[in-house]
């Protein structure tokens, strides 16, 4: 069996839809191919905590964010309030929280991903269809039927990253395209391992609010949560590049206070008190940042107490594995595809997404440009079709 639309889409992530949705638009007829049993798994468990579609922020400031110079175009073109607008198309009203971070009212995915699916009735979406590369412009794959071939006249490449693997993001087409150049994957958005001691078990699960993480010259303000293996959540997603590369952090537990103000609260009589009662008292600390204190080793006087809140280390010692992060680093690389985001080396083969290389922070930076590089092909590819 050999199949012919107009426009082929493999991967039924956000960047797919947005490329099925942009080609159905400009009237191609589209076969969309999932390999999992339905569509948007991903997009539905990003908005579990509340989906984070994009960041109030100037064109300019996501794509310094993203850190791919080589997609500002793009990113320009469908910038946040694009992104507003497109979900308001879809019926959403969204809200600006006070950190920038855009939300539907809603807060969950899955009203949006039904009223973007309503949208997409015209597109052929089949699922369990796994892809087994392309061959002169012909695609292949296993489907519960057998054995499908596919010829379009243009396709769109959006089979995500290499995290994630039950949602569909397996990273397993690398080893279907050629000699392409791709630069290998890497956790993005991720926690981190630390050799916690064995007082630290009770406090998994514990969120360490009001924050600062401090890498180098850098210094970001937020909160994060104890895991039983480590540290993970927002401020560390949003420093995980700088930490992937270069694990020595401390924290700020104290952000607010001043170093010297510390000092002098410490260094008060604490009578027969403990040492813990006395610097909750004085320094206001919850456990968790006391358990922190401790673990960095033995307190010392009032001026290193001090210090240590100013500057805890934490010891990180690698990034989880890559299954469990929120995105990846890595992809093809801008030198494989020209300004439509076709691959040179296959005319009428175009990517988008996370099989791209280029690595957003969470904050809505990674929707934002997963859906505006879905769009750009999508519409590419529908120009190629037209030829």
């Amino acid at each position: 069996m050999v199949l012919t639309p107009d426009v082929l889409i493999v991967g039924g992530g956000p960047a797919g839809l947005a490329a099925a949705e942009v080609a159905s638009a400009a009237g191609a007829s589209v076969l969309l191919a999932e390999q999992k049993p339905s569509v948007g798994r991903k997009f539905l468990m990003a908005g579990k905590s509340g989906l984070n579609l994009t960041k109030d922020e100037s064109a300019d400031q996501i794509v310094a964010a993203c850190g791919a110079p080589w997609l500002a175009p793009i990113l320009r073109d469908f910038d946040a309030d694009a992104m507003r607008e497109w979900a308001a198309g879809l019926g959403q009203e969204v809200f600006t929280g006070s950190s920038g971070r855009v939300f539907p009212v809603a807060m969950k995915a899955s009203p949006l991903l039904r009223a973007w699916l309503a949208r997409l009735a015209p597109v052929d979406i089949t699922v369990r269809w796994r892809w087994l590369g392309q061959d002169d412009g012909t695609h292949r794959f296993d489907t519960p039927r057998g054995a499908v071939a596919v010829r379009p006249r243009a396709s769109v490449l959006a089979m995500g990253g290499a995290s994630w693997s039950r949602l569909g993001s397996d990273g397993l087409w690398v080893e279907r395209m050629g000699d392409l150049a791709i630069a290998p994957f890497r956790p993005a958005n991720m926690g981190f391992d630390v050799d916690w001691s064995p007082h630290m078990a009770r406090f998994s699960g514990t969120p360490v609010k009001d924050v600062a993480l401090i890498h180098g010259d850098t210094q970001r303000q937020g909160e994060f949560v104890i895991s039983k293996t480590g540290v993970e959540g927002s401020l560390i997603y949003a420093m995980s590049a700088l930490l992937r590369d270069a694990p020595d952090a401390a924290l700020d537990l104290a952000p607010g206070r001043d170093l010297a103000a510390l000092e002098q609260a410490i260094a008060k009589p604490r009578g027969k008190q403990s040492m813990s009662n006395h610097l909750r008292k004085v320094t206001g600390l919850p456990p968790v940042k006391l358990a922190l204190l401790r673990e960095a080793g033995p307190l010392g006087d009032a001026s290193a107490i001090a210090a240590r809140i100013k500057a805890c280390p934490l010891r990180l010692i690698r990034p989880r594995p890559m299954d469990e992060a929120i995105s990846v680093a890595g992809g093809i690389k801008a030198g494989e595809l020209d300004d439509a985001l076709m691959l040179t080396a296959y005319p009428s083969t175009f990517a988008a997404g996370e099989m791209l290389d280029w690595e957003a922070p969470t904050g809505g930076y990674l929707l934002t440009a997963c859906i505006a590089t879905g769009r750009h092909a999508g519409a590419a590819a529908a120009r190629w079709a037209r030829r």
